[in-house]
């Protein structure tokens, strides 16, 4: 009975997805769907359990006979022997920091049989791996091997008898109250990458890499329950107090859902250059203003991605608002995101928007550009942030991303950069997800250090040609799985059409002498810079160096110092000297702008080859009163900003500002203590 069902189950995906339009605006097929998907899955909200039956036919295009296959089982995460907790004990942890697994908090996913068509019953062959520690008790990976090899080009259909029990809210999946999120939910294949299977554990500080395909999923749940899932609705029925609601998806890697009892459901239309998309927010009733913010805000970024970077092709995109106080907020899946609300946001705190932006923007940089997520994090989260500052600062500006109040605001790219000031300088952005040395290096150089990183280097090339670049690199790897010199060869391609570069930084490696200085003003010129991108992305995405400069000391002397100075200034010829020191070992061409007491201001370069440079200026009558590197504040990727500028007198208006700074948190505090008291 089960193989019959699912067998009719598959016999409707392969129908469905000859209907391309029920999914996907494009009239035809958008990846090379290596998996296809069948799952019917009965849900019970009130013992948190699933019990489903999974066909998956796979497609064998690696070109290789296949003598085995692995599944990523990550419910079996959320044990107290597993990688994923003993690194989260560690302190390895972005989503949960609990060092106990109360019965409450542990879920597991347990394969009832498993059989193929043409392979028989491999029930009994299942055997966990642990592809990346060796914990043996870890068991987030199964491999099942075949009783004789899958020829290339040929089909094999698993047929997956599952039982999950999802635990209480932690990191993606769970339940909390009657709400609940399958994330990781079902036994996913492996993806056959670079001639092996890719199939890591799941661990603290990683997230997800799948093959595309098609998905169609049946989901049961009592009859008071709203659902949304990745996908379109297909149909409901009814049986008793229950029901079964359909969902169809192409063209994605993956397949999750949400369901409550609590759901009121806000609706609006996108029209894109490729058809209408339907936006549906999923809010909970206690949060009613949550609805159309969520979809204000989804219109808004999908026009900004439309026109900066590529079509959004999917037919519907689905928003979650959480239980407070999940471990579900701010997640994406494909054509699925999860917001994250609290009931006292004002309008002008706008964290609930930039959630929504930041999510849905995974729908480009981890949808459809389906990168390893185990091993070059930084290329979907690093890049959807950078992009996230982009679109945020063209919406609320460049200021007010974050707070946009009437007396305090504060942008999206100040957060990147601060979240990258406090990170330590242990690992590169290539590292290894799950490899980084703690939950801190892994968050400040993935997300923060990977913006700033991009934003400095948009600084000098040009905007337009950092968006051209990114643009043509999702248009050329969408729905594939492309890797970090993928990106930055775009970047360099775009760089290269537009035949422009910071003057500056392209002459350390062009001029044949990096220790040579130069009197050339920092300009956009002709220049083969291709080098000097790659000396950039040496140091900045696959290097650890520290980037700091600072100017040391201003001074000023009569170029007759041994004679007595004379009252009248303006007669005197004046020896101006400025010390820049570079503190980090980060060499980067940087600019230096020196201000006079005439009003006059002159800029020079430094390669920053050595540790420091003196710069001097003969002038008459003339003093210097201070100097500042990178006035243009282009090099966002410089620790500590504060040394960057020195000024020879005090000036007053940053002492005010501070001053009332710490008058109002010093009456603020007094408030508190009275009332307290």
């Amino acid at each position: 009975m089960r193989k019959t069902v699912s067998v009719a189950l598959l016999s409707l995906a392969t129908a469905l997805a000859a209907q391309t339009s029920i999914a996907t605006n494009p009239p035809t097929p958008l990846s090379e769907r290596v998996v296809q998907y069948a799952i019917d899955a009965q849900i019970d909200p009130v013992k948190h359990t699933v019990d489903a039956t999974e066909t998956l036919a796979y497609r064998n295009l690696t070109g290789q006979r296949l003598t085995s296959f692995p599944f990523h089982l990550y419910l079996n995460a959320f044990q107290p022997q597993s990688t994923f907790a003993r690194e989260t004990a560690e302190g390895g942890g972005i989503r949960e920091v609990e060092r106990e697994y109360p019965e409450h908090r542990r879920g597991e996913i347990r394969i009832a049989s498993i059989t193929a068509d043409g392979f028989g019953d491999l029930t009994s062959a299942q055997r966990f791996t642990a592809p990346d520690d060796g914990n043996t008790s870890d068991h987030t990976v199964m491999e099942i091997p075949l009783p004789h090899p899958l020829e290339p080009g040929e089909t094999i259909t698993f047929h997956i008898a599952f039982h999950d029990k999802f635990p209480e809210s932690i990191a993606r999946n769970g339940y909390k109250r009657d709400f609940m999120m399958g994330g990781q939910w079902f036994p996913k294949v492996g993806v056959f990458w670079h001639g092996a299977w890719n199939c890591h554990q799941y661990h603290a500080t990683t997230e997800f890499f799948s093959d595309f395909g098609i998905y169609n999923v049946k989901l049961t749940v009592p009859e008071n329950y709203t659902i949304g899932a990745t996908g379109a609705s297909t149909g409901m029925t009814h049986n008793a107090n229950r029901k079964t609601m359909s969902f169809y998806a192409e063209d994605v890697h993956d397949f999750a859902w949400a369901a409550s009892p609590h759901f009121t459901e806000t609706t609006e239309t996108y029209l894109s250059s490729m058809g209408p998309v339907r936006i549906r927010v999923l809010a909970l009733k206690s949060h009613p203003q949550a609805g159309p913010r969520y979809a204000a805000i989804l219109r808004q970024t999908m026009a900004k991605f439309e026109q900066w970077y590529g079509p959004y092709p999917y037919k519907q995109i689905t928003v979650i608002d959480p239980e407070p106080g999940s471990a579900m907020e701010g997640m994406e899946y494909p054509t699925l995101i999860t917001g994250g609300t609290s009931w006292w946001e004002p309008s002008w705190l706008h964290i609930l928007e930039v959630t929504a932006e930041h999510e849905f923007g995974h729908q480009y940089w981890y949808g459809m550009v389906a990168t390893n997520e185990f091993e070059e994090a930084w290329l979907d989260e690093g890049i959807n942030s950078y992009t996230e500052v982009k679109v945020i600062e063209s919406l609320f500006g460049k200021d007010k991303g974050i707070l946009g109040g009437t007396y305090a605001s504060a942008g999206d790219r100040d957060l990147q950069r601060y979240e990258y000031t406090l990170a330590p300088d242990y690992d590169p952005l290539t590292r290894f997800a799950y490899q980084f040395r703690n939950e801190r290096s892994y968050g400040g150089i993935t997300y923060g250090k990977t913006a700033t990183a991009l934003l400095t280097l948009e600084g000098m090339i040009g905007e337009d040609t950092m968006r051209e670049a990114v643009h043509q690199y999702f248009m050329k790897y969408r729905f594939t799985h492309p890797t970090a010199d993928d990106f930055l060869r775009e970047i360099e391609k775009a760089a290269i059409a537009k035949n422009r570069v910071y003057h500056s930084f392209a002459h350390v490696v062009t001029s044949g002498d990096p220790f040579t200085s130069s009197g050339a003003n920092d300009s956009l010129v002709p220049v083969d810079f291709a080098p000097a991108l790659r000396f950039y992305f040496h140091q900045a995405i696959y290097g650890t160096a520290v980037l700091d400069y600072a100017v040391d000391s201003v001074t000023t002397q009569p170029m007759q110092w041994w004679k007595p100075e004379p009252e009248d200034s303006k007669n005197i010829d004046y020896r101006n000297t400025v010390i820049v020191h570079r503190k980090g070992d980060f060499i980067l061409p940087v600019t230096v702008e020196v201000a006079f007491d005439d009003g006059t201001r002159t800029r020079v370069w430094w390669n920053g080859a050595d540790r420091w440079q003196r710069f001097t200026f003969q002038k008459h009558g003339v003093k210097v009163i201070s100097a500042e590197v990178d006035p243009d504040h282009i090099v966002l990727l410089d620790k500590d900003r504060f040394n960057n500028s020195y000024r020879v007198t005090p000036h007053s208006t940053a002492a005010r500002k501070l001053t009332a700074i710490i008058l109002f948190l010093e009456q603020c505090l007094s408030q508190v203590t009275t009332w307290i008291v």
